[in-house]
């Protein structure tokens, strides 16, 4: 059954626009990337039944477009980020400087003529869904706590309730982002150069036809993938280290680094014959995605316990879980 629902929605899926690794590769990267989670985490993110909604949701944002214009031209240009061959967004904003918010990257490409819409936002679609689960995990573990050191059977009711919701919040969110998280290892997602070499200086005659970008993806992806190849290429987890913003500089860095691989390949007809080094490396990019969504969910988790939860100074779930701080309902509002 679960094969059937898949095909089906495969069906509706490829009725709309392509856009990054359609439904399948969404797929996919969302599940190997579920699967692949450490027992570090809770248990409630890495259940059958939690792996499955994650998987299911990775399309999702490709499934609910045409929803109507404000909602679209908002939500749809977070999918990609236009980099030029001189490695800054639209010739104008340097990644490895990338400006704290999207308020002001948007005034630094109007500066130069463009603007986040024109761009695309990827590494803030990367950044604000990281900074969401955070929170999730951060509640969840608090109510925990409460739930366990609740003197009330209503106070414990109470957080047993709230803890409940915010797996399910934290599963759709988890599973929505992970969308943006596949799109940033797609290098046609990374670059000026989307479907076709464009406009630009093209000395080695790449094509400049608007079908690169269907070639790679969705129809190429279903017939070459599955899971257990995604699994193959995805690499041992490694902590990053370093800040959100960072981690997704690096990782689109990476990505764009294959645009010019990507073109080779499909110049010596790779993908419309299905070459061996052009399935491989779809895999690959899919192995990306799918090792980075793993990384930040368990990036998130650790950034979790330091997050601030409540009003007016907040407790972290390390204080509450060290027993230094005492949840209330009030915390959350109630």
């Amino acid at each position: 059954m679960r094969r059937i629902a898949i095909a089906a929605i495969l069906v509706v899926s490829m009725s709309q626009s392509a856009s990054a690794w359609g439904f399948m590769g969404h797929y996919l990267i969302s599940e190997a990337a579920a699967q692949s989670l450490p027992d570090t985490l809770p248990s409630f993110v890495r259940s059958p039944e939690a792996i499955r909604e994650i998987a299911a949701l990775g399309p999702e944002l490709d499934i609910s477009k045409n929803s109507g214009t404000s909602h679209d031209r908002d939500l749809d240009t977070g999918h990609y980020v236009d980099i030029t061959d001189d490695g800054l967004v639209e010739g104008a904003v340097d990644l490895n400087a990338l400006p704290a918010s999207r308020q002001d990257y948007d005034t630094a490409l109007r500066a130069k003529g463009s603007n986040e819409y024109k761009a695309g936002y990827l590494p803030y679609a990367l950044i604000d869904g990281w900074q969401q689960i955070v929170k999730d995990f951060a509640i969840w573990r608090i109510d925990r706590v409460g739930e366990t050191k609740a003197t009330s059977p209503s106070d414990k009711a109470w957080f047993a309730s709230d803890r409940a919701l915010r797996e399910t919040l934290t599963l759709r969110d988890i599973g929505v982002w992970s969308h943006y998280v596949g799109d940033g290892s797609q290098p046609l997602h990374a670059t000026v150069h989307f479907n076709g070499w464009g406009n630009y200086p093209n000395p080695k005659g790449y094509s400049t036809k608007s079908d690169v970008h269907s070639k790679f993806e969705s129809a190429f992806v279903t017939g070459h993938a599955n899971l257990s190849d995604v699994l193959a290429h995805m690499r041992p987890y490694k902590a990053c280290a370093c800040t959100i913003q960072q981690a997704v500089v690096t990782y689109l860095r990476a990505t764009e680094s294959h645009v010019v691989p990507l073109y080779e390949i499909d110049l010596r007809g790779g993908f419309a014959n299905s070459t061996p080094e052009a399935v491989d490396f779809m895999r690959a990019r899919l192995g990306d995605g799918a090792t980075m969504l793993r990384d930040l969910i368990v990036d998130a988790w650790g950034a979790s316990s330091s997050m601030k939860i409540g009003y007016p100074k907040g407790m972290t779930p390390a204080d509450a879980e060290a027993g230094t701080a005492i949840p209330t309902r009030g915390l959350n509002g109630d």
